[in-house]
């Protein structure tokens, strides 16, 4: 009987130790898991890491390449494309101008009041109308004649009572989004369509020539007084606003950025006469590279699997169009290096299908349990019933690749005050002004900045400005000041037409 008990006994102990040891492989295997997964995460942090003496190496990198774009044709990553606008608004402007906003398969036709005091826009008035598919693809006639028609409707609802003295000719800012290379301040071509459009017969027609034609078509006596893009327009709201603008930038679904260049810096066209001596320089700087961007491997499929290898990749680093992927590729390597967030789903492996808007609603979830961050993974990439931890996890993804796209795009517009002498580098005059007692000081200078991604994403606005303070430093970072503004493309486009026009002072 005692041999049996004995027996029971010793059986007992050994299940009860193969248990036990189960109980501890499955911990051992969990947590190299965990380790595993929290090791994506370090390799994502550190070469995504921006520390100060990086991004200043960028800042030094933006202006070598800026300079290097005005030098010459194809001397740089960077365009730098002439605008010819040698004139900004000002604030004196007054009466009724219009602006049309060409830039996806809609466009809009706006009507904009103007009071003649600074940052006096006394009402505006705005029309979205979408395209016909058919036209995206037809012939450039029959989408200008399309165009005029809509705009002499919108022109025929004006109330002559609002401004009895407006002449019947009437001035318009032609905002055209896409890639085209100007001859003057009215006469453009277009480089390549992009987006949903493809008409063959474009090439080498004046953009301005054929709106124009088109309107005289309708008998709709208006002329168009600037041909711009949406960054130039910005910067021209900003300038409306404040004298004080230099450059502005756009951080939405894309990125470019323009600014306010000497005359006599663009080598590439010398002799180059304007009224102001100086000119708004379209960058293009999307397409900025320098080996000290702090390139992953998830940047490098990113592009390669892009409609557009090896191109924009400045603004593959920062902007909306992107983000929101890197993030997914950081999760999906996640999901093979580990089953904690279960198999791979054909969402999570489907490139390009997360937006950038997804990644920052993970991100500024403030709820305790990051409800928001587990229904984003469940329903949007295919992940049900990630734990809290991993939850967590995944919102560090989101702000490391977020910081690092905010300080970029800082760095970047560091450069550009860098190229005009209003970073207080030293040894530039165009940087310092006459002070009390004749003692030199700093000049104000202040950047406009439109898009989604730095208006509507707080995180991602806050890292920027943090960063564009501490490249500067505690004595430079007060002259400089970001400031937010609205539809440039179309409030900037009539605000140039108004700029442009020969009888400002009678209208």
């Amino acid at each position: 009987m005692g041999k049996v008990v004995f027996g029971v006994a010793v059986g007992i102990a050994a299940v009860s130790c193969a248990v036990a040891a189960a109980a501890v492989g499955r911990r051992v295997r969990s947590r190299r898991k965990w380790r595993r997964v929290v090791g994506v995460l370090k390799e994502l942090e550190e070469s995504c890491g921006t520390p100060l003496s990086r991004l200043r190496q960028v800042v030094d990198a933006m202006a070598v390449e800026m300079h290097a774009g005005l030098a010459s044709e194809g001397g740089s990553k960077l365009k730098m494309l002439l605008t010819f606008v040698d004139k900004l608004p000002s604030g004196s402007e007054k009466g009724i101008y219009y602006a049309l906003d060409l830039g996806g398969t809609n466009f809009r036709v706006l009507r904009v009041h103007l009071g003649g005091r600074r940052s006096n826009i006394l009402r505006h008035e705005i029309e979205q109308k979408p395209i016909p598919q058919h036209l995206l693809t037809s012939t450039s006639e029959d989408l200008f004649d399309f165009i005029a028609s809509s705009l002499k409707q919108f022109v025929n609802s004006e109330d002559q009572s609002d401004d009895p003295s407006s002449p019947s000719r009437r001035e318009l800012g032609f905002t055209f989004s896409f890639p085209m290379r100007q001859r003057s301040l009215t006469s453009g071509f277009l480089l390549k369509w992009t987006k949903a459009f493809s008409i063959k017969d474009m090439n080498e027609k004046d953009l301005s020539e054929l709106l124009q034609r088109a309107m005289t078509k309708v008998g709709l006596d208006m002329r168009v007084a600037a041909l711009v893009n949406d960054t130039v327009g910005t910067l021209a709201v900003g300038h409306y606003n404040d004298e004080d603008t230099v450059a502005a930038v756009i951080i939405g679904t894309g990125t470019n950025a323009c600014y306010l260049e000497r005359a006599d810096a663009i080598i590439k066209c010398q002799g180059l006469l304007t009224s102001t001596g100086s000119m708004v320089v379209n960058m293009e700087w999307g397409n900025f590279w320098s080996s000290h961007l702090p390139r992953t491997q998830y940047d490098i499929e990113l592009d390669s699997e892009s409609r557009n290898p090896n191109e924009q990749g400045f603004e593959k680093m920062i902007s909306g169009m992107y983000l929101g992927d890197i993030v997914r590729r950081v999760i999906l390597r996640m999901s093979q290096e580990s089953d904690l967030l279960g198999p791979a789903s054909m969402r999570l492996s489907m490139t390009f299908s997360f937006g950038t808007q997804l990644m920052a609603a993970m991100h500024q979830d403030d709820t305790p349990d990051l409800i928001e961050v587990a229904r984003i993974l469940n329903d949007e990439l295919g992940i049900p019933d990630a734990s809290l931890k991993v939850r967590k996890l995944i919102v560090n993804v989101c702000d490391v690749v977020t910081k690092r796209a905010a300080c970029l795009a800082a760095a970047g517009i560091v450069g550009i005050l860098k190229k005009i002498g209003r970073d207080g580098s030293g040894g530039v005059a165009a940087g310092r002004v006459k002070g009390p007692g004749g003692s030199a000081k700093l000049r104000r200078s202040v950047v406009a900045i439109e898009g989604g991604l730095y208006t509507g994403y707080a995180f991602f606005r806050e890292y920027l400005n943090e960063a564009v303070a501490e490249i500067l430093g505690e004595e430079v970072a007060p002259y400089v000041t970001l400031t937010v503004t609205e539809d440039g493309s179309g409030i900037g486009a009539a605000l140039l037409a108004a700029s442009q026009s020969s009888d400002d002072g009678d209208r």
